[in-house]
């Protein structure tokens, strides 16, 4: 079967997207093994697919995500060659998923030909590019599998095991961990090796370290709006400093800390507008697609639908 030239392209994206697998040997439920058989994640872990643990990542895109990778794909087109890596580094998931290339594909499909020719050559660009950013993001994608390893080792209790649910001490220890990380660190790679270690833990049916996992994206997040909140001039009111509690607040713990807001006297639909507030200053203002946007969106979605809940009930 003939192939053009686009067509060849888009195979080599999607094949260089399946070299981008998880690691295997993940460690069993004890803080030695644990570090013994640590998975030694690499920029080949950062795959988008069906197999994440990440709940953007389990599912076909929807019309607002094709809508993000057709404003990205013009982007990416329109851009010189020497912007491409810092962008595809921003963006690594998405743009290096399959869907991302089919979508330039169908475009391609409806496209006059000057632009078909645009989109060759972003195809082109695009497959180089990423497998630069793949062999030079490996020393750095080791320092951050080390800064989850520190977070998620204060989870073992002092004899070395993983108890599940955590105690309120090892939540403690955790989020100690994770207020000792600088920002600039909890990057797209520090994320990505959590939601591998996640994928791996449910494969291996770990569901006790697939939880502590998911807990460390949370307790993340948290940090990460409330130091986006930091750096905006926030009026001070009863609901946003109760919004600041809460994400200082372990996510099993949100819906004790909002019924007792409420009796305060803090309104419900007031709190809720307050965490839509920094969805939209906050989430918006991310890279599209990238994984920080995808665990704050989450993270803030869970928040509202809870607070919306406690509403309803106590009516």
């Amino acid at each position: 079967q003939n192939c053009t030239p686009l067509t060849m392209k888009f195979a080599a994206g999607v094949a260089l997207f399946f070299t981008l697998t998880p690691c295997s040997g993940f460690a069993p439920m004890s803080r030695s093994s644990w570090a013994r058989n640590m998975p030694s994640i690499s920029s080949k872990s950062l795959k988008m697919s069906s197999s994440s643990r990440i709940e953007g990542n389990q599912r076909n895109p929807t019309e607002e995500e094709l809508a993000i990778m057709d404003e990205m794909i013009t982007k990416l087109a329109d851009a010189k060659p020497y912007d491409l890596p810092n962008a595809v580094r921003r963006a690594f998931r998405v743009c290096s998923s399959p869907q991302f290339f089919m979508r330039i594909a169908a475009r391609a499909d409806q496209a006059t030909n000057d632009e078909k020719e645009k989109l060759s050559a972003l195809a082109s660009n695009l497959v180089a590019t990423l497998d630069a950013v793949v062999s030079t993001t490996e020393d750095q994608l080791d320092e951050r599998a080390k800064e989850v390893q520190n977070v998620v080792t204060a989870a073992a209790e002092p004899d070395g095991e993983f108890l599940v649910p955590l105690s309120a001490q090892r939540i403690q220890s955790m989020q100690d961990e994770v207020a000792k990380l600088d920002p600039a660190i909890v990057d797209e790679g520090f994320l990505s090796t959590v939601d591998a270690w996640m994928n791996k833990s449910h494969q291996d049916g770990l569901d006790g370290m697939v939880g502590i996992l998911q807990k460390l994206l949370q307790m993340v997040a948290g940090l990460q709006v409330s130091r986006a909140r930091a750096a905006q001039e926030i009026e001070e009111t009863a609901e946003a400093a109760l919004f600041e509690s809460l994400l200082k607040t372990d996510t099993d713990a949100w819906d004790a800390a909002i019924k007792d807001g409420i009796a305060d006297g803090v309104s419900a639909t007031d709190l809720a507008n307050e965490v839509q507030r920094t969805m939209e200053s906050v989430v918006l203002s991310l890279d599209n697609g990238s994984m920080q946007q995808r665990v704050m969106a989450e993270y803030l979605r869970e928040l509202v639908t809870r607070i919306k809940a406690l509403e309803t009930s106590s009516k």
